[in-house]
């Protein structure tokens, strides 16, 4: 009896099924080998430089997402441009780095300020609250480092400044750390003015900025 034709055509698929089972490459130890090989070079590719650090020693500072830093606290919209916010007529130091936010303007500006200072007179006041610090002081930690933390603040009739500032003795210098939010009420233009931010945000952005500093040996 002869096979119908749709018993011909089944066994050829069959026939053409193993035939391709029995090409098809087995997943040698160079496949095998891949996933690990990228997953080591990811381990040891370099870190980001940060976008700030002493040398040899001192505070490093991370990049933060929606920041940039720039090396000088010289605004055309803040008037305070000294080493540490509130800092006295007779105060010497040197401002290292700001991370500001990005969009900041004349409207609302938000930046964590560092600077230091290893003048004795500077030193030995470092953890004084200014006479404008609102409240009493209190002991924090930044980095796992003692610190003081004192707020502040100054208000005309058109502008604000907001800050939680933060003092560190160390290594026979003291370090200012400022979180600054300032600005102008935006309804005092005409029409009023947007700003590129809300004083919530920015204080957000400033904790997210304060976990990135780090001390360095």
């Amino acid at each position: 009896m002869r096979p119908s034709l749709s018993a011909l055509a089944a066994a050829a698929v069959l026939v053409a099924s193993a035939s391709a089972c029995s090409r098809t490459p087995s997943a040698g130890p160079a496949a095998a080998a891949a996933p690990a090989a990228a997953a080591n070079a990811a381990a040891t590719a370099p870190s980001p430089a940060p976008a700030f650090s002493e040398s040899p020693a001192g505070l490093r500072i991370d990049n933060v997402p929606g920041m940039h830093v720039v090396r000088d606290f010289t605004r055309s919209y803040l008037a305070l441009d000294s080493w540490k916010l509130f800092a006295g007529p007779d105060s010497t130091g040197t401002p290292l780095a700001a991370l500001v936010m990005d969009g900041s303007n004349a409207i609302t500006a938000a930046e964590l300020r560092v600077g230091r200072s290893t003048d004795a007179a500077a030193v030995a006041a470092c953890l004084q609250p200014p006479a404008e610090a609102t409240g009493a002081a209190d002991r924090v930690t930044v980095a796992g480092v003692d610190a003081t933390h004192f707020r502040s603040g100054d208000a005309a009739m058109s502008h604000y400044l907001s800050a939680d500032s933060y003092r560190v003795v160390r290594d026979g210098a003291c370090y200012a750390i400022d979180q600054i939010v300032f600005g102008t009420r935006p309804e005092v233009y005409d029409p009023p003015r947007t700003p590129p931010f809300s004083q919530d945000a920015a204080k957000a952005q400033l904790d997210t900025a304060l976990k990135a500093l780090h001390w360095v040996r």
